[in-house]
């Protein structure tokens, strides 16, 4: 199936890093979701029934960015993962990317991220 919802560039307020000072101090993340599932009820009917709510996936990535924290950007995007899986049935495969702006490195670097793909297992 290649049908997706793709919500991109998302960005939320977070604290993930290995360091001290990165657990401490908020900063920016930003996040896309990739929602694979059969779009072809909700387009047929035009019923929001059919289909995922943009605005909750939104809410969703929201809150496991902004109320836990991880080590990792690897952990976050399992987090995200599974949060999305788990909330919204009708999606049978999850792209997550996670860009961090902020990444403790020294030199020049737009971002360091991760992109991670889930299938909801029995599919």
């Amino acid at each position: 199936m290649s049908d997706r919802i793709v919500l991109h560039d998302m960005v939320f307020q977070g604290r993930h890093g290995v360091s001290a000072a990165e657990q401490r101090n908020d900063q920016p993340f930003h996040v896309d979701v990739e929602m694979v599932l059969n779009l072809q009820p909700a387009a047929v009917e035009d019923d929001l029934g059919h289909t995922v709510d943009y605005g909750a996936v939104f809410e969703v990535a929201r809150t496991v960015v902004e109320s836990t924290s991880y080590r990792l950007i690897e952990a976050l995007a399992e987090a995200l993962a599974q949060e999305v899986l788990t909330a919204f049935p009708t999606i049978t495969e999850v792209g997550i990317r996670v860009r961090k702006p902020k990444a403790p490195i020294e030199g020049t670097l737009a971002w360091a991220g991760v992109e991670i793909w889930r299938r909801r297992l029995g599919r």
